[in-house]
């Protein structure tokens, strides 16, 4: 998988919907990734296309095959990648700081004490120089 770059960590929510539905289902055509979006909403079939050409330039995902006339796309970059972009992006707006962050989360009943718990052995593994 490819490095992801601030430059093309900047997804937008339809991409990141679009990623999703890769790295969830796999590989895909246009057609494959349109019929898995929310129905309700769905954008129209080049609404799709133009941004996963989009996309494509960015290299968050690649062409790999094709199928009658149909191309068939990979994520090149992983699901964890992606969101740790989108987290340190988020952290930049706050001068990197976490905390007014976890503050919302925990005032708006966002995060859980399980989630609390998952982040405290977290910190404990990286303060004794565990794997981050």
């Amino acid at each position: 998988m490819r490095r992801l770059t601030l430059a093309t960590a900047k997804l937008s929510k339809l991409e990141f919907q679009i990623m999703e539905v890769l790295w969830t289902n796999g590989d895909g055509s246009i057609r494959d990734m349109l019929q898995a979006l929310p129905g309700k909403k769905r954008p129209a079939y080049t609404t799709i296309q133009t941004t996963v050409n989009r996309m494509e330039a960015k290299g968050v995902v690649a062409r790999v095959g094709q199928v009658g006339t149909s191309h068939i796309y990979r994520p090149m970059v992983t699901r964890e990648k992606a969101q740790r972009a989108l987290v340190e992006d988020l952290l930049s707006i706050f001068g990197g700081r976490s905390q007014p962050v976890m503050a919302h989360l925990v005032e708006s009943g966002s995060v859980s004490l399980e989630d609390i718990k998952d982040a405290e052995a977290a910190l404990r593994r990286l303060s004794k120089g565990g794997k981050r």
